[in-house]
């Protein structure tokens, strides 16, 4: 199976992430490639678990937010219960994020366009209409 991470992706995630820990006082761990992105920590204590999600969109037009119900099952502990599992919606001009736990939304099958080499193009997504349980911060 191909990756389609590329440079630009991670630099969204690292740009999504920054801002989330700076504006909570955190810091954060990158996790490995076939795990959910980040852990978080305040001082050396690990708090929480985040899957950074990119949305090519303003926070504005970015509803209904998509994710892979895979990731999600990733994100909540696939063998353990994760600490305080966060999502964050990568958009241009900021981000929008909410913890799993408190999130409702509504699951279908469906996905992006499939592209040469890739498995999960087409899946079971859950998305999300804004809510009270979702936040947003500007670049």
């Amino acid at each position: 199976m191909d990756r389609f991470e590329n440079e630009s992706h991670l630099e969204r995630e690292n740009k999504a992430i920054t801002l989330f820990t700076s504006k909570h006082g955190l810091t954060f761990k990158k996790l490995g490639d076939n795990d959910i992105d980040f852990q978080i920590f305040r001082g050396e204590s690990l708090i929480g678990f985040v899957e950074v999600k990119g949305r090519h969109e303003s926070m504005a037009n970015a509803y209904p937010l998509p994710i892979a119900i895979r990731k999600l099952n990733k994100l909540q502990g696939e063998r353990f219960p994760r600490l305080n599992p966060i999502i964050i919606w990568a958009c241009d001009d900021g981000i929008i994020y909410g913890y799993l736990t408190a999130l409702e939304g509504r699951t279908k099958y469906g996905g992006r366009a499939p592209r040469k080499g890739s498995t999960n193009d087409q899946e079971l997504m859950a998305y999300y209409e804004a809510q009270e349980s979702l936040h947003h911060e500007s670049y």
